[in-house]
């Protein structure tokens, strides 16, 4: 289906992350943008202020009231959308197109030259930061981005030449579902294939398989830019292959990192370049290594070494990976997105070498039944690394609960000695209490509603 034929979309999950950039897109486009989600939320009210209708329950009526027709109306879902969803069943029936988020985003982007950006974690982060690289250097991109960005406040990038051939294109490419095999990249980025979405995959092996399908979907003569230790995703890939890691060890890497006023300064070396000077306007150190993948894609596409030693000194971040909400001697608040072992682990871990001396409180909300039952171990020793640990119940998302599958399980796993399972009604009493000294809320269901409520009270304490 041409997309040019469409008068009207409607987006089942349009408050997601991703499925939100392409509302925006499509509504930039000229389109009646409207859709469906689950809960209001921050996202969704930002949808309707910029004239795009969202509704909350399931209602076909309401669906035979807006005379949608099939042969201008396109049907975007995201896999997060149950299959017996009553207003997908009605679009399946009435002889719509209805396409997978991914598979449109794939259209979109066909002509483009495209930066996609894969990985358990650190896509986001990654993916903003070559956009930002490219758009402070002056060079024209559109991105589509997993996160809200700091510096442009919004997830999505449209560039003056988007669809036209050529023109340069970045996105975050989503393994959940083997979503990114809707994608043709120029220049793939694999930031990590650690285990995650096992009750799609089934086991490790089968999604590093999936890995491997991505890479070898790069265009003729593109590069593939590989941290290390992501080899099994690298078999047999026509294309150059680039590596890179946070120290040596790899092609391309950083050196002698130093910490300043709570900001990472270092070096980026490669077998064709060498960047001195670098100041990350990031925390955390698993964010100078996204920056390294972020400076060789830059590179290629021919950002100058001042133009990208500007950009990382001048990046804001992402909303939500590592984002402070308090800064100050007597208290620091940082909230962050993590909900895998490893990266709750990253995060910990950056937090500790920015602050060393401090006690350490951490929230977790768990996300999903399936991720918590079998990353129990990781998600225990991670959380272990806290001084001081705060469990809120599973965030179920589109998951039925599990019998013995909870957050008590968890907590019994942990060795810290001061740990306790909390509800979201109580919390911000329950932190108000404490003497606090650095604070970390972390996961990725609705947690973030209650950062601005904790900071509020903490700030009024």
């Amino acid at each position: 289906m041409k997309y040019d034929n469409i008068k009207q979309v409607y987006l089942l999950g349009i408050g997601g992350i991703g499925m939100s950039a392409l509302a925006r897109y499509f509504n930039a486009e000229g389109k009646i943008v409207k859709g469906y989600d689950k809960t209001r939320t921050a996202l969704t009210d930002e949808l309707v202020a910029e004239n795009m209708e969202v509704f909350f329950d399931e209602n076909t009526e309401r669906l035979e009231t807006m005379k949608l027709r099939p042969e201008n109306t396109l049907v975007i879902y995201t896999p997060a959308v149950p299959l017996n969803h009553r207003e997908y069943l009605y679009f399946l029936s009435g002889g719509f197109s209805v396409k997978k988020r991914s598979e449109v985003l794939g259209i979109i982007t066909e002509n483009s030259f495209t930066i996609a950006v894969a990985g358990t974690h650190g896509k986001t982060t990654t993916s903003s930061l070559i956009a930002h690289i490219l758009r402070s250097s002056g060079v024209d991109c559109s991105a589509f981005l997993g996160g809200i960005t700091q510096n442009y406040h919004t997830n999505l990038l449209i560039g003056k030449n988007l669809g036209e051939k050529g023109a340069i294109t970045v996105v975050e490419a989503d393994e959940y579902d083997r979503s990114f095999l809707s994608l043709h990249p120029d220049i793939a980025i694999i930031t990590s294939i650690d285990a995650d979405h096992l009750d799609i995959y089934g086991d490790q092996e089968h999604m590093h398989e999936s890995y491997n399908l991505f890479a070898k979907q790069i265009k003729k003569g593109g590069t593939l830019i590989a941290k290390s230790g992501t080899e099994k995703a690298q078999k047999q890939v026509d294309a150059k292959i680039i590596s890179y890691s946070l120290r040596g060890g790899a092609a391309v890497h950083a050196e002698n990192i130093t910490i300043s006023g709570g900001y990472y300064r270092y070096e980026i070396k490669g077998p064709a370049f060498q960047i001195n000077d670098l100041l990350l306007g990031l925390p955390g150190s698993h964010n100078v290594e996204n920056s390294v993948a972020a400076v060789v894609a830059a590179r290629i596409v021919g950002v100058k070494e001042e133009k990208i030693r500007e950009a990382l000194a001048s990046f804001k971040g992402v909303k939500r990976r590592f984002e402070y909400q308090i800064k100050s001697e007597k208290l620091v608040f940082i909230d962050d997105y993590a909900h895998h072992p490893e990266e709750l682990r990253a995060c910990i871990l950056s937090i500790r070498e920015l602050y060393p001396d401090k006690k350490l409180t951490g929230v977790f909300q768990p996300h999903l039944f399936t991720r918590t039952r079998d990353f129990a171990d990781g998600f225990a020793q991670s959380l272990s690394l806290l001084d001081e640990v705060v469990l809120l119940e599973i965030y179920p998302a589109r998951e039925q609960p599990i019998a013995g599958v909870n957050s008590q399980m968890l907590l019994d796993r942990i060795s810290s000695k001061s740990k306790m399972l909390c509800s979201k009604q109580e919390l911000v009493s329950e932190l108000k209490k404490r003497n606090l000294e650095i604070l970390l809320t972390v996961g990725a269901g609705d947690i973030d509603m209650l950062v601005e409520p904790i900071k509020n009270a903490l700030l009024n304490n």
